[in-house]
């Protein structure tokens, strides 16, 4: 696993397509919508697919999304170049269904990649194995409403040949025309078998072009790391993970989705992501026009704010304590502890099991305030024992809290945390 990924923390996801000209969620509402998008409704087919032909996202600016997600302290940044509807965010041979005969007619894809890898963030690309488009796929017709997973209509064995064609280069040109790529990012495989798919000559395929990339575990049987869905792991993962998250209930621009989740609710997943050694890929769903809404500008700016002056806490860092040590997140980088108050503390907080001689000083990282704090622990352990083991007990003021969530940070000697 790359170490970049591996401690990267945070990043951004967008979706984005010709759908967003009409506020309504991407892919989706062309197969009736899905229990998991409560926003989602359903929409003729015709209707979905007749805005391809006029997207013209005359405010696309990734440069500014770029210094966004550097503001937010983001590593890396995920588009999708082609949603479930089939339509390519980019310049491709393989068809007439691509942003390339809109009237925007530039390369949506090739710009993202070249404005986030001048702003230094790590570039991926959103890949879906599905084409509701494609007529060898077969497309998804009324006749097939409402979607039932596990009963997909079955293509010819000759249609399945030219898709598979099709679908293979489609992928080369994008690991071919844009440069270095850093992560892969697979959806949709539920809906045929890994011998359909054809898994192992694609995965051949990709390491082929590109053998540094990642890949995520959505091509069947592949995956260099996980990807939880809009939920925390009740527990940490083995390996490399990242959940990806909306910020509201839809993944694309959904004009009828009010259900935005606060500064603070993301904010506290971010910190609890981050204590159990995963990465956050937060979506954001721009707008026809290119701009990403103002509700939820709103929300990246307060978390830009929060992590201006914490970022220290989450990027680069590793699991801190164990559960039973703190009540509520922490993290590490070296001999600095960083311990997550989600809550507010009733005067003190108190920290269990660790060499409590070995304690320089304890602060808000956010202001570098410095906190009382004491320490104790057996009077046998303090006698026979050079470094024991206790519990450290720290002072917090009610001055001292962040609006959504403050960062202690705990200096530990050299010798003080293994």
């Amino acid at each position: 696993m790359n170490h970049w990924f591996s401690t990267a923390r945070f990043g951004m996801f967008v979706h984005w397509g010709h759908s967003s000209q009409q506020g309504i969620e991407l892919s989706w509402p062309l197969v009736g919508g899905v229990f998991s998008l409560p926003f989602c409704g359903n929409m003729p087919i015709e209707q979905y697919h007749a805005t391809a032909l006029h997207f013209n996202p005359q405010h696309y600016n990734p440069a500014a999304w770029a210094q966004l997600a550097k503001r937010l302290g983001m590593q890396y940044v995920i588009l999708t170049a082609k949603h479930h509807d089939g339509f390519a965010l980019f310049h491709t041979q393989q068809s007439t269904f691509s942003i390339q005969h809109t009237p925007y007619e530039q390369d949506i894809v090739r710009q993202f990649v070249e404005a986030m890898r001048d702003a230094g963030l790590h570039v991926g690309l959103y890949f879906s194995l599905i084409d509701w488009h494609h007529p060898d796929y077969p497309a998804f017709t009324e006749a097939d409403k409402p979607y039932r997973f596990g009963q997909y209509r079955q293509p010819t064995p000759e249609q399945w040949e030219r898709f598979i064609t099709f679908m293979f280069a489609q992928v080369q040109e994008l690991l071919t025309n844009y440069g270095p790529i850093d992560i892969l990012w697979f959806d949709g495989g539920w809906e045929r078998t890994p011998e359909q798919w054809r898994v192992q000559k694609l995965y051949e395929l990709i390491r082929s072009l590109q053998p540094e990339i990642l890949i995520n575990d959505r091509l069947p049987g592949f995956g260099d790391f996980a990807t939880p869905e809009q939920f925390i792991p009740p527990q940490p993962l083995a390996g490399a993970w990242e959940t990806c998250m909306t910020i509201n209930e839809s993944w694309g621009y959904n004009a009828e989705d009010t259900h935005f989740k606060s500064p603070r609710q993301l904010i506290h997943t971010l910190c609890e992501v981050a204590s159990k050694g995963g990465n956050l890929l937060l979506n954001i769903s721009p707008m026809g026009n290119g701009e990403v809404q103002p509700e939820l500008m709103e929300r990246l700016t307060a978390i830009a704010d929060w992590m201006a002056v914490n970022q220290e806490s989450i990027v680069g860092t590793e699991p801190g304590l164990e559960p039973w040590q703190f009540y509520g997140p922490s993290t590490r980088r070296k001999q600095r502890l960083y311990l997550h108050l989600l809550m507010k503390p009733y005067d003190t907080i108190t920290v269990r099991g660790i060499p409590i001689q070995q304690v320089k000083g304890i602060q808000v990282l956010a202001t570098g305030k410095a906190l009382r704090y004491s320490t104790r622990c057996a009077i046998s352990e303090s006698i026979l024992n050079p470094n024991p083991l206790g519990e450290l007990t720290i002072e917090v003021p009610e001055a001292v809290l962040d609006p959504y969530a403050t960062i202690l940070a705990v200096d530990m000697r050299e010798s003080g945390l293994s």
